[in-house]
């Protein structure tokens, strides 16, 4: 066992055997206490590899500590004590975390009203592991590279159940885009699209964060796809991904064009831009059609949420057409959540899956780096200015690759 290996709460690095008997060392002249043996064990709780991995004794992360959809008046930067992982526990020290609408969400306490502030912001973060309990160290060790999808992403270093880290081949950014916005778009598309060769499938925000996978997999799956974007920048993106026929909605008229170039409908829309957007879906559907509902960013910075839809025809609407609507919300589709890392992490190792990063480079205070960058960054994505998903350098890589 490396001396650089500690433990957090003795500093040893092998455990303290003795024995002795009630009376006096005639050496030292120390009183000796009564017959015992104890073997100290605390060593092996958990392991730490301050050396290694250049753990210092705090941290900063970013905590919720004011319910607020303005994520600047919501959260703050705390400074902490490094956590120690339980027995089945990782700790990570994160080299990228990913940005989503949802942390909005998240900050307004939307997603869980029972929960209070303080807690810990983030969803999603990829690095290394330099600390782990005991039962944990079965199946990982210090220098593993590990992504996850959990709360608290939005520190330099994250206790992570085991059972929920995703091995990773390296700690790549493109890796962390399919924590969230990969795995949301391929279960998605997998369990409520129904997808079938031939159809035609309405991708809204493609060049976003999950809509660039959307568009990926349609197209994967032998669809036509359409794809929604704001710039011609995003429309050059979404033609080189395979997108059929980009819309930018500044330069020409979204509800027209569809009209006009798809009068039979949409068979399948991936929707994530909520109020307006929505209506226009649900009117371009074709006979039965499938809208899947990913989220509605338009609303996350209002007091509710929610964007405005007039709804009132709905019922009607679908009935005419045999349409449906269906909700996605990742949490609830787990246990598919394994088999499509596996999947998209194999299909990014072939060469068969662009994973878009964007790291505000053209940002105008620069490049997202250090956990400060975070509140930036969730500007930056609100703004619309992203393409690809948004990732936030936490911190530089390790320059050790120690292990247990």
């Amino acid at each position: 066992m490396s001396r650089a290996l500690l433990a957090r709460n003795g500093r040893r690095a092998l455990p303290l055997i003795y024995g002795g008997r009630r009376g006096t060392d005639t050496l030292s002249g120390v009183h000796l206490a009564a017959r015992r043996f104890i073997v100290d064990m605390s060593y092996s709780a958990h392991f730490m590899d301050f050396k290694g991995s250049s753990i210092a004794s705090s941290m900063k992360k970013l905590v919720v500590t004011k319910l607020s959809p303005n994520f600047r008046e919501a959260v703050s930067t705390q400074t902490v004590a490094v956590p120690t992982p339980g027995d089945a526990d990782l700790l990570v020290r994160n080299r990228f975390v990913g940005i989503n609408a949802s942390d909005i969400n998240y900050s307004a306490g939307r997603y869980d009203p029972s929960v209070k502030p303080p807690f810990d912001a983030g969803f999603e973060g990829i690095g290394e592991v330099v600390g782990l309990g005991l039962s944990a160290s079965s199946r990982y060790t210090v220098g593993d590279t590990v992504a996850y999808f959990g709360s608290g992403a939005f520190a330099e270093c994250t206790v992570v159940p085991a059972k929920e880290a995703v091995p990773v081949p390296a700690v790549k950014p493109e890796f962390l885009t399919l924590l969230v916005s990969g795995a949301t778009a391929y279960i998605a598309l997998k369990r409520l699209g129904d997808l079938a060769k031939g159809e035609t499938v309405l991708v809204t925000a493609a060049a976003g964060g999950t809509g660039q996978f959307a568009v990926q997999f349609a197209k994967q799956a032998g669809c036509h796809v359409i794809g929604t974007c704001s710039t011609n920048e995003k429309a050059g993106f979404l033609k080189s991904i395979g997108c059929d026929r980009p819309i930018n909605y500044t330069a020409e008229d979204l509800a027209k064009t569809l009209k006009k170039e798809y009068p039979q409908g949409i068979d399948v829309v991936y929707e994530s831009v909520g109020g307006s957007v929505l209506e226009l879906a649900v009117n371009s559907l074709a006979n039965k059609g499938r809208l899947i509902v990913i989220g509605f960013i338009s609303g996350y910075q209002s007091a509710s949420g929610i964007p405005p839809f007039k709804g009132g025809t709905l019922p009607v609407k679908l009935l005419q057409k045999s349409a449906s609507i269906r909700g996605f919300f990742l949490p609830h589709f787990l246990g598919d959540y394994r088999e499509a890392m596996s999947s998209m992490i194999q299909m990014f190792a072939k060469g068969q899956l662009v994973c878009e990063v964007d790291f505000g480079d053209l940002a105008e205070e620069g490049k997202f780096v250090g956990l400060d960058a975070v509140f930036r960054a969730v500007d930056y994505m609100y703004a619309g200015r992203n393409l690809g998903k948004v990732v936030v350098e936490v911190a530089p890589p390790s320059v050790s690759n120690s292990k247990l």
